[in-house]
């Protein structure tokens, strides 16, 4: 048997192109479940694997995609059997292991997990890696105390995947939150998902730095880094919490120790690559509980495989709104 797929490849020169192709089943790589793919998502790093970013595909020919969900076909596991619904995120798959960016897609079964009540395969990729993540980050400050009644939220590059899901879910989980973003035109939306407060990057930014300024966030969720989460720790109240989830503003962090020191602020890292199972599932429940995914409709867009080189360099530049989701067929 054979199926679609997005081949990437890479020539003498270094150069990357990817082809829609079709790929016999014998090519698929080690694992004990296959999953025929409904749908797949567009995150980041999909971006930067598609256009050989950072260095995160080394072996050529590859298939991306760091997230899919669909049916199982083909199980040697005793955790999943033919007919299942799954979904797989991180683990990378999609770096190291081919990936979603196909009609089929071959992999370890510990990486699956199986799709909760109440979404369906193509709602869960609405959420996919980008809502894991968002809901990574409020559990986690959650478990370090925070309270709806502690203050505002404050979501930075809230107009993306991880950064409007953030909101939607903050705000169905009754925080008060603070939407920050460079893309002006998209307040509407943001407010739509529950955002009290709209601000502007470009402003926010513009205001002098200073190692401690005036205190307003109870918690923040940032997913840009660099001199913007600089200036996010310098207003976090006391004992304030800040979750760092992307660095799509450069990985230098040009802070100082004031504000850990003289207001006991606490910045927690959030990964979702390699996060056990066991919280996955946790927060995969959480999520089918929580998330509102008809009224996040307005924000997601459909594309197919050809499509996707596209929208790899949009994502890259910022201009993508919300959620890409990939249908293979």
């Amino acid at each position: 048997m054979s199926f679609r797929a997005l081949v990437t490849d890479k020539a003498a020169d270094g150069t990357l192109t990817s082809s829609v192709q079709q790929i016999d089943d014998a090519r698929l790589p080690d694992g004990d479940v296959t999953v025929d793919i409904d749908w797949a998502g567009l995150n980041y790093k999909d971006g930067l694997c598609l256009t050989g970013g950072g260095g995160l595909v080394r072996n050529f020919p590859h298939v991306a995609g760091v997230d899919f969900a669909g049916t199982v076909c083909e199980s040697a596991s005793d955790r999943f059997a033919v007919g299942d619904k799954v979904v797989l995120t991180g683990w990378r798959v999609g770096e190291t292991h081919w990936g979603g960016y196909a009609q089929r897609a071959r992999v370890k079964s510990e990486w699956l997990v199986p799709l909760p009540k109440g979404l369906s395969t193509r709602d869960a990729m609405i959420v996919g890696t980008a809502g894991l993540t968002a809901m990574l980050a409020v559990d986690r400050l959650e478990q370090a105390g925070l309270k709806p009644t502690n203050g505002e939220v404050l979501v930075t590059g809230a107009a993306g995947g991880v950064g409007s899901i953030a909101v939607a879910l903050l705000a169905r989980l009754g925080y008060d939150v603070a939407a920050l973003s460079g893309r002006p035109q998209h307040a509407e939306a943001l407010k739509a998902l529950g955002a009290k407060t709209i601000i502007d990057r470009t402003e926010f930014l513009a205001q002098s730095d200073k190692p401690l300024e005036a205190a307003r966030w109870a918690a923040a969720i940032d997913n840009v880094g660099g001199r913007l989460l600089a200036k996010v720790l310098a207003q976090v109240k006391y004992d304030g919490l800040v979750a760092t989830i992307g660095m799509a503003g450069g990985t230098d962090l040009p802070a100082t120790v004031i504000p850990f020191i003289l207001r006991g602020v606490t910045l927690i890292g959030i990964d979702s690559v390699m996060r056990p199972t066991e919280q996955r599932l946790a927060a995969w429940q959480r999520i089918a509980e929580t998330f509102d995914i008809a009224a996040y409709g307005g924000l997601v867009e459909e594309i197919g495989l050809e499509q996707l080189p596209d929208a790899a360099q949009h994502i890259l530049a910022g201009e993508v709104n919300g959620r890409i989701i990939v249908r293979p067929s």
